[in-house]
């Protein structure tokens, strides 16, 4: 009786979740803006999330002029699928509204090319990639062992020893990219305005003033205040109310 009910309530949960979201891409395309973020918000209050759902939802605020909502939901976003161009691309219209030019320091060389190819899936998605090239090892192995012409051993042990490397990389990669999911701690401003101060306290000295929509990465928490890092490797103490971390 119990599993039936946990079954139900699963159920249920599911149907409301879709039906909100569908209800909520219908008043955004009869441009009820407003009343489709009510409509995504209680989604999200239903525990279920996914990129097309932060996505819609960034969408709502942009069209609202909401310029902190809409970047952060993009960035959300991009945490489920960072490789996604609608919203990298709905991301930087949005940036172009904030008052703040913060440079962006690039990544140059070997830590670019290696950031850019384990960026491309996330820690789960390599995760299931490496099953697969197991899953192909293991074929190839059989192959090899069952197969009595040496030509084609030996094509199946050539095969073996790529899947093997395969594997290792993309479990190296999936390793990197939860490091780094774990790590790296982005936030959005927003705060209409705020000052990025040299220590945690109000009476420290002010070393840049950001403004609503401005991206900067926690560091740690001190009492009522975050060491962040700009995107220009600048660093300083932001009171933790005025920031909304993306994860």
């Amino acid at each position: 009786m119990k599993n039936i009910l946990y079954l139900f309530l699963l159920f249920t949960q599911v149907f409301f979740a879709q039906s909100g979201f569908d209800v909520g891409n219908e008043l955004y395309k009869n441009g009820k803006y407003e009343e489709a973020v009510n409509a995504y918000n209680a989604v999200l209050k239903s525990k279920k999330q996914s990129a097309e759902l932060y996505y819609n939802l960034g969408n709502c605020y942009y069209k609202l002029n909401k310029v902190a909502p809409a970047i952060y939901n993009y960035e959300k976003a991009l945490v489920l699928k960072p490789n996604d161009a609608n919203t990298k691309n709905n991301l930087r219209f949005a940036q172009k509204r904030t008052v703040d030019e913060i440079k962006v320091i690039p990544k140059v060389g070997f830590a670019k090319i290696l950031r850019d190819f384990t960026a491309s899936y996330n820690y789960n998605i390599w995760g299931y990639i490496s099953v697969g090239f197991s899953a192909l090892f293991l074929i190839a192995f059989l192959g090899y062992y069952f197969s009595k012409n040496s030509a084609v051993k030996r094509v199946f042990f050539f095969g073996m020893f790529v899947m093997v490397v395969l594997m290792v990389i993309s479990i190296l990669a999936a390793i990197f990219e939860m490091d780094q999911f774990k790590n790296e701690r982005p936030a959005i401003v927003f705060a209409e305005a705020v000052d990025i101060k040299k220590e945690p306290q109000s009476a420290s000295k002010t070393i840049i003033a950001l403004h609503e929509g401005a991206k900067v990465y926690v560091q740690e928490t001190v009492n009522n205040w975050k060491k962040v890092q700009l995107t220009d490797g600048t660093e300083g103490w932001i009171e933790k109310t005025a920031i909304v971390e993306v994860k």
